[in-house]
């Protein structure tokens, strides 16, 4: 016997962070970082002391963990040579 359910399906509840924004910041005592990758519009916004930067083209940009912008580079490597450097560890970002 099949009887089609008139029950609305039940929304499901938002799960807290596992981790809170200053725990994340604080991961291995600031040693993790990651990089990301900007138009040159995000980039001037994001990094408005830089001037004339190019239009039209990627840009690459080291984080702290908690969002800190430490660097803007034009190329990946730049960015990961930057984070050697500094001794930061680069996460993945999902």
């Amino acid at each position: 016997m099949n009887r089609k359910s008139s029950a609305k399906p039940r929304a499901r509840k938002a799960m807290p962070p596992i981790m809170s924004e200053i725990e994340f910041a604080h991961l291995l005592g600031g040693e993790v970082a990651y990089i990301k990758t900007l138009s040159s519009d995000q980039a001037s916004k994001m990094f408005p002391m830089i001037e004339g930067l190019p239009k039209d083209i990627n840009l690459f940009s080291l984080h702290a963990a908690d969002g800190t912008p430490l660097a803007l580079t034009d190329t990946i490597q730049a960015a990961i040579g930057h984070a050697a450097e500094d001794e930061l560890s680069i996460t993945p970002l999902h």
